[in-house]
């Protein structure tokens, strides 16, 4: 108890939070902030304080998701902003960070456990994406895109972000129609099928999947293209063929650094000499890093989120020329916003489908996701990549004029 009290009041400074320990004890850090919810939380236990103090990222989310941790005032959310908005990346923020003997044994596993190679790589996706269908569909849009949305107006609608979010990635690929794509995580089949709706594409998309893989071929059948957008359940690693563009959303971050090189020599060889691709995929704005242990253990076993530097070592070398970076900053963070909203509005189904305990594991996974875009180093990035220096425009301008032309 005594460590966790030197430890909030060490990083709480902005916004009020109030703490009832286990044995009647309370204690109140901070002070308020107009811009920081006031919250106030209670240990059911004796021992939770003590698993926060020994590792704050896995001992805080297992206390909330197992009930030793209760928000009383507020909710989870309101919970990590005040914790994180006390830590801001851009201010030097390394408070909640774990302690270095800490960090180097966590870099070490991870390194081991980033590998992901193919067989491990299925299991890892079935891990997250094979859940329940009925779940994506109480907080995901109606076109299941589980991947940033793009904001041209934060008043807008998950639904208007999403669709906002494919035009603008499909105007970055200037497909023509006719062109054959290969869409690499293509998830239940939204952004396939709407490169062959909107641009007349034939595209083949590729997942690890076999609960997407059902559901974006029953998508193809019901649209009446099957024979134009075709989904198979393979790695990206044995893909064959040829493609004109190559789309890649949402899927990097289940790579693992040390097949970086691969995954875009396997793009190179699978692009024509006129090729374009689009990497989609969150990153880190800071050094490269590990993946916390509760979202490994949790969330995305196997997952990591890249350094741009990181990225550019991926494919530096291969003669392919990296004709446009845009780093989206806050466009998760309000992504994230809408899916939060979703799930605790739909607490009772959830917990109907699973139980309480997936529920708080859930909220806490998008409560902390979302955190990291609004106050830590996570943004996306999005890479397009050229095999031949004349085949784009020398100007972005075709950009804005073919994103307000399929938008419109």
């Amino acid at each position: 108890m005594a460590l966790l009290d030197l430890f909030l009041g060490r990083v709480v400074k902005r916004g009020q939070l109030t703490v009832r320990h286990h044995g009647g004890a309370v204690r109140v850090f901070g002070a308020p902030d107009p811009a920081i919810k006031d919250v106030t939380i209670a240990f059911t236990d004796a021992g939770a304080a003590g698993s926060i103090v020994r590792d704050p990222a896995l001992g805080a989310g297992e206390a909330y998701m197992n009930g030793r941790l209760v928000v009383e005032q507020g909710d989870v959310l309101d919970l990590v902003k005040l914790m994180t908005a006390n830590d801001l990346w851009e201010a030097g923020g390394n408070g909640l960070r774990p302690n270095f003997a800490t960090r180097a044994v966590e870099s070490v596993t991870h390194r081991i456990g980033r590998i992901n190679m193919a067989r491990a790589a299925k299991r890892n996706v079935a891990h997250h994406y094979d859940l329940s269908d009925r779940l994506y569909d109480l907080f995901l849009d109606a076109d299941r895109q589980y991947s940033c949305a793009y904001w041209t107006d934060p008043a807008n609608g998950l639904e208007r972000a999403q669709q906002d979010k494919l035009a603008h990635i499909a105007a970055k690929l200037a497909i023509e129609p006719g062109m054959r794509v290969l869409d690499i995580g293509c998830g239940w089949g939204g952004m396939a099928l709407y490169l062959n709706r909107a641009l007349g594409a034939e595209v083949l998309g590729v997942t690890l999947s076999e609960e997407q893989l059902k559901v974006a071929r029953a998508r193809a059948a019901e649209a009446g293209v099957a024979d134009k957008v075709r989904f198979e359940l393979i790695d990206y690693r044995h893909v064959t063929g040829q493609f004109d563009r190559i789309v890649s959303v949402g899927m990097f971050e289940h790579v693992g650094p040390p097949n970086y090189r691969a995954f875009f020599r396997q793009c190179f060889d699978l692009l024509t000499p006129q090729g374009v691709m689009l990497l989609h995929t969150i990153g880190r704005a800071s050094e490269p890093g590990v993946t916390d242990k509760w979202t490994v253990k949790y969330i995305f076993p196997g997952g990591y989120n890249p350094a741009l530097s990181e990225i550019v070592r991926g494919y530096e070398g291969l003669r392919m020329f990296c004709t446009d970076i845009e780093v989206l900053r806050l466009h998760y963070a309000h992504t994230l916003q809408a899916w939060y909203d979703r799930t605790t509005e739909a607490r009772e189904a959830i917990i109907a489908l699973y139980d309480e305990r997936f529920f708080r594991m859930w909220q806490f996974y998008l409560a902390g996701a979302l955190c990291a875009f609004r106050f830590g180093a996570l943004v996306n990035y999005q890479l397009q990549f050229a095999r031949d220096r004349h085949v784009l425009p020398i100007t972005r301008d075709y950009m804005a004029a073919g994103e307000q032309a399929l938008r419109g």
